[in-house]
């Protein structure tokens, strides 16, 4: 596992906040730079055309991937050259930042030595939702899997009321029925921020927890961040002790040492760009969690009376430092992508995801999460639970009356 490039000039300015408002208003001048038509070219109906031509799309599609792609390549040789040789004199640069080369036989002995035995255990999650005017119903379902066929599946379901007390005076209860109901999203979508920080978090925290607690493997692969957003902010950063239970179980990971967490859509796109410099089998240890937690500090909305700010900027100095995060590519033909990883056991955990990652190479992803993905959701099939839930809904005599227009429309319409 030897060093390829330790000429490893500085990336792009650090992020802004990790969740943009998606209410900001968008300047005509924005849009024009990102799209290279001004607004009203698009409001024209005009500039429509009428049907699907579809040589027309073909044609004009193939010139822009062309376009974008011969643009994109030009940026390659120069993030090599400029980009890959500062990655150790960037801020917050762990000591082993840098351009790494993985061979062959290293990887191959990480399949029969390591993944192929049980010696890496991954976990995944999925959820599923019903929502219907007098009830929602969330299913939460975790699955952990191994190669050597070990597995264990977990389900949570969360049922949602508007109100669950009995109010004395029956005006009172239906305006507070009323009141509740307006504050929610549309009927079968459940788009209100409580449901959705709820949801995900869970999810998030169950995910994690389960790898902790119920992994016997050496070494744990997770999906997405070893320190998601949803578990450091939302329902989570309300009170202090709920905080600990979030910050703790993180703090768990560091002191394991042996883990290595990929997520598949992270909001780090410059990054995601010098990734695509990699040449296969290689990988890139970039930069340490320590500046993303900081900026979580600073716009996260931490109230400083709670006593949770003050648990996120102890975490930030004592924990942050030591979650590395880095880039890998598995094959020319595939994407690059992200990894987190403890800074002592990063190369191992690098060799690990590319180990797994090689296994189809058309994807370049580990393919441990994606078996754990498809347990998953062969396990807590969505079909199977409304099924269920609907079959309970006819059982109570109303089949129809609060299914959602999209549950009693023709399945080829969906």
């Amino acid at each position: 596992m030897k060093d390829a490039t330790t000429n490893a000039t500085p990336l792009p300015s650090a992020e802004g906040s990790a969740i943009a408002s998606a209410n900001s208003p968008v300047e005509s001048s924005d849009f024009e730079a990102a799209y290279g038509e001004p607004l009203s070219c698009a409001l024209d109906l005009s500039t429509w055309t009428q049907g699907v031509d579809v040589m027309a799309l073909l044609d004009e599609a193939e010139q822009m991937v062309s376009e974008a792609l011969e643009r994109e390549a030009e940026y390659m040789p120069r993030i090599r050259e400029i980009i890959f040789r500062e990655l150790r004199a960037l801020p917050d640069a762990p000591p082993n930042a840098g351009v790494y080369q993985a061979r062959r036989a290293d990887l191959e002995r990480i399949h029969t030595g390591l993944l192929f035995n049980g010696g890496v255990e991954a976990c995944d999650g999925t959820n599923v939702v019903h929502d219907t005017m007098p009830l929602t119903i969330t299913q939460i379902g975790v699955c952990l899997v191994s190669y050597n066929g070990e597995q264990g599946s977990w389900a949570h379901r969360l049922y949602r009321r508007d109100l669950r007390a009995k109010l004395a005076d029956p005006v009172e209860e239906v305006l507070a029925v009323l009141s509740q109901r307006e504050k929610r999203g549309s009927q079968g979508l459940e788009e209100d921020s409580l449901s959705e920080l709820a949801r995900r978090g869970i999810m998030a925290y169950a995910e994690r927890a389960i790898l902790r607690e119920k992994s016997t493997a050496s070494w744990r692969m997770g999906h997405g961040s070893p320190a998601p957003y949803e578990l450091l902010t939302g329902l989570w950063s309300s009170q202090r002790e709920r905080i600990k239970i979030s910050l703790d179980l993180i703090r768990w990971y560091v002191e394991h040492k042996r883990f290595v967490f990929v997520p598949s859509a992270p909001r780090k796109r410059h990054w995601l760009m010098i990734g695509q410099a990699l040449r296969p089998l290689e990988f890139a240890i970039v930069q340490t969690l320590k500046p993303e937690i900081e900026r979580m500090i600073e716009n996260g909305g931490y109230r400083d009376g709670s006593g949770v700010k003050q648990e996120m900027v102890r975490f930030c100095e004592e924990v942050a430092s030591d979650i590395v995060i880095g880039l890998y590519r598995a094959w020319d033909a595939a994407p690059p992508y992200l990894f987190y990883a403890h800074k002592d056991c990063a190369e191992m955990a690098a060799h690990i995801a590319l180990a797994d990652s090689i296994l189809q190479e058309h994807r370049g992803f580990p393919m441990l999460i994606d078996l754990a993905d498809t347990v998953c959701s062969t396990t807590f099939s969505p079909d199977s639970f409304l099924s269920s839930v609907q079959m309970a809904y006819a059982n109570a005599g109303e089949p129809f009356r609060y299914l959602g227009e999209r549950e009693t429309r023709a399945r080829s319409g969906r």
